[in-house]
C-alpha cells in the first residue's frame, strides 16, 4: 500500500472517532425550566361578590329577558364556543374568516418564515459538502527571476568552444544550450491551469452553540404558532362581535320602526280626537312632531349596520358589500347559552396563547445564553479538500494529478474587546426580560377574565332591569292611550309615556347587544376558538 493510500486510511478509521466524540459533547448554557405559575383557586370577580361559581344573574325573569345563563366553573370552555350561540350564519362567518382573513394568512407565513429560520440554524450543525470547477491561464513570472540569477547566462555558455560541457564532448554543448533554452521558454510562457474537485468542512458541536442556536430557532417556531393562534382567537372574538352588534342595530331599527308606527296610530287618534272636539290643535301638532321625530331615528341605524356588514367582509377577505345578500335580512339577536362554562385560573395559562408565546419567547431568551456562552469556548472544524489539477482539461481525469488535504482546525477566542462578555450580558438581560414578560402576561390574562366577568354580570343586570321597565312602560303606554281615548288624561299624558317607552326600548335593544357582546369577551379572555384549528 502507497504511503498516500495509508494515511488516508488512517484518517478514515479516525473519523467514527470524531464522530461519536461530537455526539457525547456537553451543551454549555442554562437549560430550560417551564416557569412555575401561581394562579388563584377561583376567580375574584366570583368570589368578590360572594358566589359560588354557579348562577351569577339575577332572579329575574321576564318574558324580554328570560333567565341569565349559568356561569360554572366545573368545566374548560367550549373551544367552538361560538356555536353556543345556535346561530347558523354566525358559524359560517366564522368559518369563511378563518380561511380568509388577510391578517391571518400573514400569521401564518410567519409560521413558515421561523420554521425555514429554525432549518437554518440546523444545517450549521452538518457537513458542508462543495464542488469546485476552476479554469485559469497563469503568468507565473519567472523569466525575470531566472535573469536575475544569471540562468539564461549559463545557458549562452553552454554553447562556447571553451564551454566545458565541449571538453568532456565535442560538439555537445550547441545542443545542451538549444534544449536548455527550450526548457526556460516552457517555464517562462505562459500556462492553463485546470482544477476540479470537492471541498468539505464539518464544525464540530462539541459546546452546543449550533445545538442551543435550534432550541431557540425551535422556541421562536413555537412563539410563531402562538401568535397565529392568538390573532385566530382574536380573529373570531371581532367576527362574533360585529355579528351581534349588526344584528343589533337591525334590532333597534325594527324597534325605531315600531315606535315610528305606534306614533303614527296616536297621530291618527289624536286627529280624530280633535274632530269631535276632545283634543286641541296643539295635541296634533305634538303627536305630529312625535312622529317625525320617531322617523327621524330610523335613518341611524342603516349607517351602523352597514358598517358592521362591510366590516365583516374585510374580517373574511371580501370587498365591501359582498355579504349584503345574507346579511341585510334582518334576523334576532341570537339567545343566550343556557350554560357559560369558565373552567378554573390553573387551566388559563394553557388555553391563552398569548401566555404559550411568553413562555416560547422566555424558551428562546434562555437558549439563546446558551448560545453566547459557547462563544467563549473553541470551535473545532473539519476540512478537506480532494480533485484533480492540470493544465490540459483532458488530463484531469488522470489519477496521477490528484490532490488532496484534510485535517482538523481549532479557533480559540483569546481576546475579543469584551464582545463575548457584552453579548452575554445582553442574553441575560433578554431572559430576564421574557421573564418578567410571561409573569405579565399571566397578569394580563387573569385581569382580562375579571373584568370581563365583573363586566358580564353587571351588563346582565341592567339588562334584567330594563326588561322590568320595558314590560312596565308599555304597560303604562297602552293604559294612557286607552284613557286618552275615554278623555280621561291630556295627549301630553300620552305622549310623555310613549317618549319614555322609545327610550327604554332602545335601551333594552342596546343592553341586550352588550351583554352577548360581553360573552364573547368574556370567552376570548378565557382563551377559547383557537384549539380546534392549530
Amino acid at each position: 500500500m502507497s504511503t498516500s493510500a495509508r494515511i488516508v486510511s488512517q484518517r478514515v478509521r479516525l473519523l467514527p472517532c470524531l464522530i461519536a466524540c461530537a455526539l457525547t459533547a456537553c451543551t454549555v448554557g442554562p437549560d430550560y425550566h417551564p416557569p412555575q405559575t401561581h394562579l388563584p383557586e377561583n376567580w375574584h370577580a366570583l368570589t368578590h361578590a360572594g358566589a359560588q361559581a354557579a348562577d351569577t344573574a339575577s332572579a329575574a325573569s321576564t318574558a324580554l329577558a328570560p333567565r341569565a345563563p349559568t356561569v360554572a366553573v366545573d368545566s374548560d370552555p367550549d373551544p367552538r364556543w361560538w356555536h353556543s350561540f345556535h346561530d347558523s350564519t354566525l358559524d359560517a362567518l366564522i368559518d369563511r374568516a378563518r380561511a380568509g382573513n388577510l391578517d391571518l394568512q400573514q400569521a401564518v407565513l410567519r409560521i413558515v418564515e421561523a420554521r425555514t429560520q429554525m432549518q437554518s440554524a440546523a444545517a450549521q450543525g452538518l457537513p458542508n459538502l462543495r464542488a469546485s470547477a476552476s479554469y485559469q491561464r497563469e503568468q507565473l513570472g519567472l523569466k525575470g527571476l531566472l535573469q536575475s540569477n544569471g540562468v539564461y547566462r549559463d545557458v549562452d555558455q553552454l554553447g562556447a568552444p571553451n564551454s566545458p560541457v565541449n571538453a568532456i564532448a565535442p560538439g555537445a554543448g550547441p545542443a545542451l544550450q538549444q534544449r536548455a533554452s527550450d526548457m526556460l521558454g516552457q517555464l517562462t510562457s505562459p500556462i492553463n491551469l485546470w482544477q476540479a474537485g470537492f471541498d468539505a468542512s464539518w464544525e464540530l458541536d462539541l459546546f452546543g452553540r449550533v445545538r442551543r442556536s435550534v432550541e431557540a430557532a425551535s422556541a421562536n417556531v413555537d412563539a410563531a404558532r402562538e401568535s397565529r393562534n392568538d390573532a385566530l382567537l382574536s380573529l373570531e372574538a371581532e367576527v362574533a362581535q360585529t355579528y351581534l352588534q349588526l344584528r343589533g342595530a337591525q334590532a333597534s331599527r325594527d324597534i325605531a320602526e315600531r315606535l315610528a308606527s305606534d306614533a303614527r296610530d296616536t297621530l291618527e287618534l289624536t286627529k280624530s280626537q280633535a274632530a269631535v272636539g276632545l283634543a286641541s290643535t296643539l295635541d296634533v301638532k305634538q303627536a305630529g312632531a312625535a312622529l317625525a321625530q320617531a322617523q327621524a331615528n330610523v335613518a341611524p341605524f342603516d349607517g351602523q349596520i352597514a358598517q358592521a356588514a362591510n366590516g365583516l367582509a374585510l374580517l373574511v377577505g371580501a370587498e365591501p358589500g359582498a355579504l349584503d345578500a345574507e346579511l341585510m335580512r334582518h334576523a334576532p339577536l341570537p339567545d343566550l347559552p343556557a350554560r357559560v362554562d369558565i373552567g378554573l385560573p390553573s387551566t388559563l395559562a394553557r388555553r391563552r396563547p398569548d401566555i404559550r408565546q411568553a413562555e416560547a419567547q422566555l424558551h428562546a431568551a434562555t437558549a439563546s445564553v446558551g448560545v453566547a456562552v459557547a462563544q467563549f469556548y473553541p470551535d473545532i472544524t473539519l476540512t478537506g479538500q480532494i480533485g484533480t489539477r492540470a493544465t490540459n482539461a483532458s488530463d484531469l481525469a488522470r489519477w496521477s494529478h490528484l490532490f488532496y488535504s484534510f485535517g482538523p482546525a481549532i479557533s480559540v477566542p483569546i481576546f475579543e474587546g469584551g464582545a463575548l462578555v457584552a453579548n452575554l450580558h445582553v442574553a441575560d438581560a433578554q431572559q430576564a426580560q421574557a421573564a418578567l414578560a410571561y409573569r405579565r402576561a399571566v397578569l394580563v390574562a387573569l385581569r382580562d377574565v375579571d373584568n370581563a366577568l365583573a363586566v358580564y354580570r353587571s351588563d346582565l343586570s341592567h339588562r334584567d332591569a330594563l326588561a322590568t321597565a320595558v314590560d312596565t312602560q308599555r304597560s303604562a303606554f297602552d293604559l294612557a292611550k286607552e284613557r286618552y281615548a275615554k278623555g280621561f288624561v291630556s295627549f301630553l299624558t300620552v305622549l310623555n309615556a310613549q317618549q319614555q317607552l322609545s327610550q327604554v326600548q332602545a335601551q333594552f335593544v342596546q343592553a341586550q347587544t352588550q351583554v352577548a357582546t360581553d360573552l364573547v369577551a368574556l370567552y376570548k379572555a378565557l382563551g377559547g376558538g383557537w384549539q380546534s384549528a392549530a
